[in-house]
């Protein structure tokens, strides 16, 4: 498995992937939504970035990220926006494997932490996690605009 920056010749195979993600979360996702979320990957001034596992065969699993400031510490975080494995590659070590590739890419930038959020039932994507993070004890709020 190769753990590598999304390229340009990736657009199917992760628009499957991205289209699995939001099924799996249950978000109604269009082909021009994925055309946007592509546009951002691939422009430099743009601050969402992403990762992709690659095996002989195609692309199993993404991941998406970006900075985010840190004011009260006057630092500079990563949050990892959405991470997906192809249900039929579960098990393979790439979420893991995309994780460690993350967390690698903060400590070359700098960053104090790297966060992300779940849904409370994702049993089995939070039996990872605590495996490689630390659960905060903050509860999140959304202002729906």
């Amino acid at each position: 498995m190769r753990i590598r920056a999304v390229a340009a010749e990736d657009r199917a195979e992760w628009g499957r992937l991205y289209a699995g993600y939001a099924e799996f979360y249950r978000v109604e996702q269009s082909e021009a939504m994925r055309d946007r979320v592509w546009g951002w990957l691939h422009d430099p001034a743009h601050e969402v970035s992403g990762l992709v596992a690659e095996v002989e065969g195609g692309l199993i699993g993404l991941a998406h990220f970006r900075p985010f400031a840190r004011p009260l510490s006057a630092t500079t975080g990563g949050f990892l926006d959405d991470l997906f494995v192809d249900p039929k590659a579960r098990g393979s070590g790439a979420a893991a494997a995309l994780i460690a590739a993350l967390k690698a890419e903060g400590q070359a930038r700098g960053w104090s932490v790297i966060r992300w959020i779940t849904a409370e039932d994702n049993y089995r994507a939070r039996g990872l996690y605590d495996q490689c993070a630390d659960r905060t004890k903050w509860i999140t709020y959304d202002i729906r605009l």
